[in-house]
Parts: structure tokens; sequence; C-alpha cells
């Protein structure tokens, strides 16, 4: 079995493979203060250590990638985990100016369309919402904005009388209460930024695309858009699991 890690600033996606597909995915939040330690124990208690193989770990977090490693060699016997990074083969295109600066996840949303035919916008709602724009297994560009968990964090710290809330959605855009108008302007809002956006982007490429979101807000956001879409909320796993079959044989 593989054991694949997808670090990103709030949480860390984990996801269990045959090497096919993914069968079963966990959350854990993503704290940097934790030891290699702490964190395996977490780990051990969702999954079956022994039935692990391979790691494959994406990663926008350098210290929880550290730890990875130290996991991966001490408790799993595994000295090389497979870090998605510059040298690591994936089949993709990066069309920017600094294609060695672009995330791990982004890598790895852009992999988890390759299959597709046709241009794909990939919404990643995550820490930081990223818009990827993929067409023949190329990155043609990337907008990345504040992420709702940020945006509330802005809200609450810099103002003296607004409330930290629960990412909910109220009933009614307008809101009649302080809690309800924050929901409504960090679910609603990032509704109407991505419907937003999507216009915009469709005027400058002047082509029909697919639409797919993805991150742990896909879910909530996805009913609120107006625009066609689809989710795929283990999109950067499958990327990642794409990036390491892709480098199955150079590892061998």
């Amino acid at each position: 079995m593989i054991l694949l890690f997808d670090v990103g600033n709030t949480n860390i996606s984990i996801g269990i493979s045959d090497g096919q597909k993914i069968l079963v995915t966990y959350r854990l939040n993503t704290e940097v203060q934790k030891t290699a330690d702490e964190y395996y124990i977490q780990i051990k208690s969702l999954i079956d250590v022994k039935s692990i193989d391979e790691i494959a770990i994406s990663s926008v977090v350098p210290r929880i990638t550290e730890r990875l490693k130290d996991i991966s060699d001490r408790f799993f016997g595994i000295k090389d985990p497979l870090i998605v990074g510059p040298g690591v083969k994936t089949g993709l295109n990066v069309k920017t100016d600094n294609p060695r600066e672009v995330g791990a996840d982004i890598i790895c949303d852009a992999v988890g369309v390759e299959q597709m035919n046709h241009p794909v916008l990939v919404v990643d709602l995550g820490t930081a919402n990223k818009y990827i724009y993929v067409k023949n297994k190329t990155i043609l560009g990337v907008i990345i904005t504040p992420g709702v968990n940020i945006s509330i964090k802005a809200l609450v710290g810099n103002t003296a009388l607004l409330p930290d809330i629960d990412i909910e959605v109220p009933k009614k855009v307008l809101g009649t209460n302080t809690i309800a108008c924050m929901q409504s302007g960090v679910t609603y809002g990032v509704a109407a930024q991505v419907d937003g956006l999507i216009e915009r982007i469709k005027d400058e490429v002047k082509e029909s695309f697919d639409v797919i979101l993805t991150g742990g807000l896909s879910s909530t956001i996805a009913p609120l858009c107006k625009y066609p879409l689809s989710r795929d909320p283990d999109l950067v796993l499958k990327g990642l699991l794409a990036i390491r079959s892709k480098n199955e044989q150079l590892r061998k």
C-alpha cells in the first residue's frame, strides 16, 4: 500500500492507495509545533502501518515535510520517500515566469486533471484559493487569493468588535446580525469570486473549459456557485498518486 500526504498550511490530507486508486482518506490539523513522534501516534491510530510499502509527499510546509521524512525513515523504514519538487518527473509543462516557484499542491492539482482532453480550470479552496488553468498537460496561468480562514482571521484580528465565527452558510445573502453578515461574506462572497473570476478567465483565454472545485471548503462553496462545475475533494492526492506512478520506474 502507498501512504500519500498532502500537507497544506491548515490541514494534512492523508490517503491510502493500492497504486491504482485512493481507497480511503483522513485529515489532520497542520501543527508545526508537533514532533514527528506525535504525528506518528496520530497516523498509527488511523491506518495499518504494517501494510505501507511506499510514501509520497506533496507539501507546502517545509517543517512538516521534515517531520514526515523522519517518520518515513524511523517508523516505516523508507529512507527516500517521494517528495514533489525539483527533479521529480511530473509529465507537466509549467508556463510561468519561475516554474520552480510553483507549489507542490498546484503541480498535483494540474497532474490530477491531465487525462482530460480539454482545458480545465481547477479551483482549489484552501488556506489560499488557487485558480489553476491547465491545457494539454500545461499550466498556463494561476490566480491566488486569500482563503476563507485567512479572510476571517484578517477581519477578527483587525477589528475591535467582530467575533470569530464558524464557517457556515447563512439562510440569506443579506445578513441581519453580525455573525450572519460575516458568514455571508466568506461563503457567498467566495462563491461570487469563483463565478466572477471564471468569467474573466473566459474573456482572456477565449475558449470554453471545465471547472473542477477541490480543497477543504469545496463542499461548502460549490452549491453556492452559479457557474456549472464539478467537485473532486481528493484531486491533490490523485495527482500525487499519478506522479508517484511516473517516477516508479526511475526509482527502481
